[in-house]
């Protein structure tokens, strides 16, 4: 069987349209419970992001928990890698966070964590599918004092940040460090500045006045041009750029460019290759990363892992291989040692704590890694016909890895969170690999 509704990251759709409405958040509450119900009431977290939409899945997913018998934690707006560490650190059965990360306002999303804070996995999603979609008698709902309550967890941030703030090195401070920070006016718009406050740091903060539609309206880590302005306008040594879950990081250097994914997980690869805190000296990510990754830690003696796109199968891989650093380029960073998923603020906070130790300016120490020249095109699709099913678009494909050879490589897949097919392609000469990508672009929206 395969999922219907749950994609790479959860689900994720037009909010109040099938599958991201209030039944179906009902429904996926009430299931989510009957599955953890054991001997205790189950206690669930339930986070947001600052989408207006969220009031009305929140409420309706607090109320199915409920009518199961389970108690239901608002937690509030608050960060995506908020929600599994508080999972774990309360000792809760689950965490149900409501957001469509760097989608655009009109979407939101559904992500769950277990108790041990970790992602579930495909096969307990396929049984809350089947569970909402064949859902249990009303009989064997519980009435009187068995239904479940609901309350509010006012402390939620300040544990958040005093947990976030450990990823920065015990005896150091932030001070005569001027840092841009942009929160997207999502979920981190309060804990991200506090914590870089709290450190010392002199803060130039943007992307945190949420107005319930401006979430990653120009903000935000697929914005860092716009944080770049900002470094650049206020002479800061550094940016932070979030997405609107806060669960992953784009820096900006001093001159206000952009550091992806990429060089941020090579910075960490290498620092802790060469203080031995690499486990098995393997980095973990996906097939869409940059190829000079691979490079670049087999010159150092390491090694680079990859899986499908995804934080949750990075984090699959890392667990089941034994590693402990891994990511995605487009910012999610994982440190198994210190967190269960990707989290913007940590992995900005040990960023920042490698800046100081080094003495080196963010240009400096990004250098470490030169990406191959990448070209990425998303093509919107109706439906997404199986690739190997459209003879137009392999041709293409074949074509254009002829011509790179073994210097370049091509990666075409579906998104798991739109309809929209990625078309990645990367050699070693910018205008060759911008029309192969072309090339194939147009023989999708052709077939």
């Amino acid at each position: 069987m395969t999922r219907q509704f749950f994609g790479t990251d959860g689900v994720r759709g037009l909010a109040n349209r099938w599958p991201m409405t209030g039944e179906m958040a009902m429904a996926l509450g009430r299931t989510l419970t009957h599955g953890l119900r054991t001997t205790h009431t189950p206690r669930i977290l339930i986070g947001k992001d600052t989408r207006r939409s969220g009031y009305m899945l929140e409420t309706a997913l607090a109320a199915g928990i409920c009518s199961a018998g389970g108690d239901a934690l608002l937690l509030g707006p608050i960060p995506t890698p908020a929600v599994a560490f508080l999972v774990k650190s309360m000792r809760a059965d689950a965490g149900v966070m409501i957001s469509a990360s760097h989608n655009a306002f009109p979407d939101n999303g559904i992500k769950l964590f277990g108790a041990d804070g970790y992602k579930f996995d495909d096969e307990f999603e396929l049984g809350l599918e089947h569970g909402i979609l064949n859902p249990s008698p009303e009989a064997e709902l519980p009435l009187g004092a068995d239904v479940g309550r609901l309350r509010r967890l006012d402390e939620a941030l300040g544990r958040y940040i005093v947990f976030a703030k450990t990823a920065f090195p015990a005896g150091m401070t932030l001070e005569g460090l001027r840092v841009a920070v942009d929160c997207a006016n999502g979920a981190a718009y309060k804990v991200a500045p506090t914590a870089l406050e709290e450190l010392g740091a002199e803060v130039v903060a943007v992307g945190t006045s949420p107005n319930g539609a401006n979430i990653n309206e120009g903000v935000g880590s697929l914005y860092p041009e716009s944080l770049g302005a900002v470094v650049r306008e206020h002479d800061c040594h550094v940016g932070l750029c979030l997405d609107g879950d806060a669960d992953r990081l784009i820096v900006v250097d001093e001159r206000g460019e952009s550091v992806d994914g990429d060089q941020l997980m090579a910075i960490n690869a290498l620092r802790m290759l060469d203080e031995g805190r690499l486990a098995r000296n393997t980095l973990v990510s996906t097939v869409m990363s940059n190829l000079a990754l691979d490079r670049c830690l087999e010159a150092a003696g390491g090694a680079v892992v990859r899986t499908q796109v995804g934080d949750r199968y990075v984090v699959g891989a890392m667990r089941h291989g034994g590693y402990n650093l891994g990511g995605e380029q487009s910012g999610h960073l994982i440190f198994l040692d210190h967190s269960t998923t990707g989290d913007g603020l940590v992995a900005g906070l040990g960023f920042l704590g490698a800046l100081v130790q080094s003495g080196q300016t963010v240009s400096e120490l990004a250098g470490v890694l030169q990406p191959f020249p990448q070209t990425l095109v998303n093509v919107p699709v109706r439906e997404k016909v199986p690739l190997e099913q459209l003879p137009a678009v392999q041709t293409s494909i074949s074509a254009a890895e002829e011509q790179l050879g073994s210097d370049g490589r091509v990666l075409v897949r579906y998104s798991g969170t739109e309809n929209k097919a990625r078309v990645l392609v990367e050699g070693l000469d910018t205008e060759l690999v911008e029309r192969l990508a072309a090339e194939i672009g147009d023989a999708l929206t052709a077939s």
